[in-house]
């Protein structure tokens, strides 16, 4: 996972894409613009924030979940 540390914690990218969800944003094109990052690697990386549970996904719709809002206090 591109984002995802093997550790399981979220690389600098995801860390700006849970700020992204955190401050507003919620598509992957939102999330995309607000971080700088490729849209495919904000699609993908919103995916693998959703597989490890630091983000919600309904449709193409993201928010950040409650570990990771913990994540980036």
């Amino acid at each position: 996972m591109p984002c995802i540390n093997p550790d399981g914690t979220p690389t600098e990218s995801g860390r700006r894409m849970l700020q992204a969800l955190k401050e507003g944003a919620s598509t992957p094109e939102e999330v995309a613009k607000e971080t700088g990052l490729p849209l495919f690697r904000a699609r993908s990386g919103l995916r693998d924030m959703a597989e490890s549970g630091f983000a919600e996904v309904k449709g193409e719709v993201y928010k950040i979940s409650s570990k990771g809002i913990e994540l980036i206090k």
